[in-house]
């Protein structure tokens, strides 16, 4: 498969040419790679009015997921998950109330902050009574979404979900659709953890299974730099859009899109194109073996993400921090843990001797008495107080966790990893949400400053 934005930036590299233009290094290195980084110089193309080459990288993208429409970002998934809501919005009945969007509550903060920008209210979607379920988690159906929409006043623009999720959880995203679709609603997910989903067989990607419109963070499951996502849209909904995808995307992002990451998506074709199903079922495979191998030293595992290895650590009488903590003294550092997992992600660039490693240090960790789960989200929604917008952009300060506990949350506060807010802006803040956010580390939380 052609690279054609690689192609060109090697050749005008190999030209030597004197450089009065931007960026300010001069294609001189300082990192190393400051010769590949260019801009909107003649032949380069533009990213939000692509013509030539990027215009080409992205109908190669697009042949390869054969969805209706591929885009890039080289914002991650966070602008592609303010420009989804855009789009969903402008093709929704308008009324007079603010629009609402109907949301699983481990939405990524990235998903407030969209709501904030475009003005929204979100109607949360919280799991049953008995589901096991954490800040990452948030396991739903379509039965609960079948029923909330035929009990909400207002009738949602949108509904949004994250599948997988950062433990790798993801509901059944087709039963999902044909709810949305039976209620003339478009479908939207957060992929950013399942890019490489669309090369299994059968394929498991949201826009496969129904979705309308999903982000996918390239750079998160396959070779790409850090910033490289794309924005995929269903061929009913590329046909319904039509240019406006990419004016939307300009619309949040920045006007100096890095050529950096931009060649490394471009590259990134010509790996999907050559061989990569087979090197992705041999990983899988690799990883199912560790898993089987974890389990009968007594680690409890939890099933989903297939490229995820998601560790409940408590049964065996460890934090998820206690146990990356051993892991990193073995040579190995994890995605993400919390108070009650750990979670490693891998991809085919993952050698044996890596998984041999993490073998190796979950073995090193002998069995001691069982800790319980310690972070549980709250089932019960807090008083919503303000708008989401209105919460972020009024002027705040912050508070001790438990002074804050009856005040307005204002920015989501929350780390990332998971980038998952416990209390979402707008919403007073209870004693368990005190509790939770002092079991992730969050000492201060930032409130809506009182008039």
């Amino acid at each position: 498969m052609k690279t054609p934005i690689c192609d060109f930036v090697k050749q005008y590299t190999e030209k030597d040419t004197t450089r009065f233009h931007m960026p300010g290094h001069k294609g001189v290195s300082f990192l190393g790679c400051e010769k590949m980084d260019i801009t909107e110089i003649s032949g380069a193309d533009e990213l939000y009015d692509a013509e030539s080459i990027i215009a080409e990288s992205e109908e190669n993208a697009t042949r390869l997921f054969g969805f209706g429409k591929t885009i890039y970002s080289t914002e991650g998934s966070s602008q592609c998950i303010r420009t989804m809501l855009f789009l969903a919005l402008q093709q929704a009945e308008r009324g007079a109330a603010r629009p609402v969007v109907l949301a699983a509550r481990n939405a990524h903060k990235a998903f407030l902050y969209s709501c904030a920008l475009l003005d929204l209210d979100v109607e949360w979607l919280m799991p049953e009574e008995g589901e096991r379920s954490s800040l990452c988690t948030c396991p739903i159906t379509a039965a609960q979404v079948a029923k909330k929409l035929t009990e909400l006043e207002q009738k949602p623009f949108a509904v949004y979900i994250t599948a997988p999720d950062y433990l790798g959880y993801c509901p059944d995203i087709r039963a999902l659709a044909e709810v949305c679709k039976k209620a003339h609603i478009p479908l939207l997910v957060d992929n950013a953890h399942g890019a490489y989903l669309k090369f299994l067989h059968p394929s498991l990607h949201p826009i496969d299974l129904g979705a309308a419109m999903s982000c996918d963070s390239a750079h998160k499951t396959l070779p790409v730099l850090t910033g490289g996502a794309y924005l995929q849209l269903s061929e009913e909904w590329a046909e319904k859009i039509g240019g406006q995808a990419k004016k939307a995307m300009e619309l949040f992002g920045s006007t100096s899109p890095s050529y950096l990451i931009l060649q490394s998506l471009d590259q990134c074709n010509r790996y999907l194109a050559e061989g990569y199903p087979e090197k992705l079922n041999r990983t899988m495979e690799r990883v199912t073996a560790l898993k089987e191998a974890l389990r009968k030293q007594g680690w409890e595992i939890m099933d989903g993400d297939p490229l995820k290895l998601s560790v409940f650590t408590g049964k065996m009488g460890y934090t998820g921090e206690e146990v990356a903590e051993v892991l990193r003294k073995n040579g190995v550092e994890c995605e993400f843990a919390d108070l009650d997992a750990v979670v490693l992600m891998a991809t085919p660039e993952n050698r044996e001797r890596d998984f041999e490693r993490v073998e190796a240090a979950f073995r090193s960790l002998p069995k001691k008495k069982e800790k319980s789960m310690a972070a549980q989200l709250p089932l019960a929604l807090p008083k919503r107080r303000m708008s989401i917008q209105e919460a972020i952009f009024s002027p705040w300060e912050e508070l001790d966790c438990w002074d804050a506990v009856g005040r307005i949350c204002a920015s989501p506060c929350v780390s990332c990893p998971p980038a998952i807010p416990i209390a979402a802006s707008g919403e007073e803040i209870t004693a368990e949400m005190a509790e939770l956010f002092l079991a992730y580390g969050r000492k201060q939380i930032q409130v809506v400053k009182e008039k």
